[in-house]
């Protein structure tokens, strides 16, 4: 959790994490559904600065950063003009894709969703079906000089494979487990409000005033994007060896330990 959470000092912030009481379901075909959120309460100038599609785009970005970083650049995510590809370490170990995202941006609500399409997690029902991947911003009701923010991951009509090889329980206890986990870490990071620069920058170029009403709502299919595929994460291969090191020189002793008893 140390790892996840830290750098706390350097909060602008204030992030709470406000799961719903069934953060996690799965119903009887298999399909999953879970959210997690927080409110992240900031003085009101601070949210006016970056509340703008450009800023909706670095949080998505921001997002797929900390995954990657928390999984010591293992997990990566791979841009191109049409996906979203989440690896482990390089193609062709494809985890999760997705289709290239989806933006809705108004006055009080900003969204980014992701359509999943396959990958090495997603079992045959979730392939190509109504299953997606969002991130949900939506501005509530101003205090004196504050102004609080509730944010919300969520993945809907996913499809577990490990579910479907080895049983919904082991999921349940690793996968889905990891998932939350990484989540409320994210949520809590945004009290940094520290957020990447964009890989793809589709909304770079609009004015900061740019009228966010609903009727004019930058989707995905307004702008066009680079061809040229983009990768974020890095792997610390010295951190990643010395880990296998200790983990080998661990695996040794206990080794050598048991042969003399």
């Amino acid at each position: 959790m140390k790892i996840l959470n830290r750098r706390r000092e350097r909060s602008v912030a204030n992030a709470v994490i406000r799961d719903p009481e069934l953060h996690t379901v799965m119903d009887e075909h298999g399909g999953v559904r879970s959210v997690q959120a927080a409110d992240v309460t900031m003085p009101i100038a601070e949210l006016e600065s970056i509340w703008s599609p450009m800023h909706l785009e670095r949080l998505a970005r921001t997002y797929w950063k900390y995954l990657s970083r928390v999984f010591l650049g293992l997990i990566r995510v791979s841009y191109s003009e049409t996906e979203r590809a989440v690896v482990l370490v390089t193609r062709p170990f494809v985890l999760l894709r997705f289709h290239a995202p989806e933006y809705e941006m108004s006055a009080d609500r900003g969204i980014v969703k992701w359509r999943i399409r396959d990958g090495i997690l997603v079992d045959k029902p979730g392939r190509g079906g109504d299953g997606y991947l969002e991130l949900d911003v939506r501005r509530c009701p101003d205090e004196g000089d504050r102004a609080t923010v509730h944010v919300e991951v969520e993945i809907a009509n996913f499809y577990p494979a490990v579910a479907t090889w080895v049983a919904r329980w082991f999921y349940q206890q690793t996968q889905s487990r990891i998932h939350v986990l990484v989540t409320h870490g994210f949520l809590r990071s945004l009290a940094r409000l520290e957020l990447e620069e964009s890989a793809v920058g589709r909304f770079a170029a609009l004015a900061p005033d740019v009228d966010t009403d609903a009727s004019t709502r930058p989707r995905t299919e307004d702008r066009g994007e680079s061809a040229e595929e983009v990768t974020v994460g890095d792997t610390p291969w010295p951190v990643v060896g010395g880990l296998v090191v200790a983990v080998l020189a661990i695996g040794l002793s206990v080794a050598v330990r048991e042969r003399r008893t």
